[in-house]
């Protein structure tokens, strides 16, 4: 549980920093150079030897769509929603994570989904005001950065549960290699190079981000997630939420309506409420 705490602290200004100084810099470029930090982190403690085939693809995967695909989803979303938004918009990640984990584990939960409706409906009061076309092209960005992020947290748990007598810091590595290798076709294939001038400061922000909250951070996340129980992992997905908001509300103060952030907050924080009481009779009656 240290693990997830350290790292939620960690990434609290994440979201911020790239709301408030990266934006106008190219996404692609973005992701692939954060990603490329992260990547030279591990590259000292990488085990390039005697790693199982079948492992060593498998965090690739995971790594691409954990962090690859995902940061893809996420920086596009920033066009769209405000910081705020993309914090609250993040908190549908635990149903997620539980969904995906009972898919591995080959069960399913049915009110699992009534709860997440819940949450759908306090994402709408939110913005109940300023609907639009592009709003709606956020959410549905930030559901994929969510489902990306939650699909590789649950299959890294997963997986890792099978190889236990691996030093996770020796095949880390293999994470970050699969997402610069969808980071940087991605780069390759629609970045933008008239949008890749990065001042000192956003060099400075993006090392940051690169290094330690993805390199370190993702490591610290994932390691935390093969000894947490599932439902653990999905209520420290959404301590993430109040520390990034109270981060971008006192240094930066960017809510627009704090009446409807309010309201809206409360029938998430309700939907979170029913989602870990349905988790307990799950846990008390069997599947549902």
């Amino acid at each position: 549980m240290i693990y997830l705490i350290f790292t939620t602290i960690l990434w609290a200004f994440s979201f911020s920093l790239i709301g408030e100084y990266l934006m106008g810099l190219d996404n692609y470029f973005l992701v692939l150079v954060r990603i490329v930090f992260a990547s030279a982190v591990f590259i000292p403690f990488t085990k390039f030897r005697n790693v199982p085939k079948k492992l060593l693809i498998t965090i690739l995967v995971i790594g691409a769509i954990q962090i690859g695909i995902m940061y893809l989803f996420m920086y596009h979303s920033y066009k769209f929603l405000t910081v705020p938004e993309i914090l609250l918009f993040s908190i549908f990640t635990p149903f997620y994570v539980t969904l995906i984990y009972d898919v591995l584990k080959k069960r399913f939960h049915f009110l699992y989904l009534l709860s997440a409706g819940i949450a759908v409906i306090g994402a709408y009061i939110i913005r109940y005001d300023n609907i639009s076309g592009d709003f709606f092209k956020g959410f549905f960005l930030m559901q994929g950065a969510n489902i990306c992020f939650a699909a590789g947290q649950s299959a890294y748990k997963y997986v890792l549960g099978k190889y236990k007598n691996f030093n996770q810091k020796e095949i880390f590595g293999y994470f970050h290699f699969g997402a610069l290798i969808i980071t940087g076709t991605a780069f390759l294939l629609f970045g933008n190079f008239d949008q890749i001038n990065p001042s000192p400061l956003q060099w400075t922000i993006l090392i940051w981000l690169g290094a330690v909250a993805s390199g370190v951070g993702y490591f610290l996340w994932n390691k935390g997630a093969t000894v947490t129980d599932v439902g653990i992992l999905g209520i420290m997905n959404n301590a993430l939420i109040p520390a990034g908001l109270m981060v971008n509300i006192l240094i930066w103060n960017k809510v627009e309506n704090y009446f409807t952030l309010t309201v809206g907050t409360l029938v998430i924080l309700l939907s979170i409420f029913m989602h870990y009481k349905f988790m307990k009779m799950q846990n008390r009656e069997g599947c549902f």
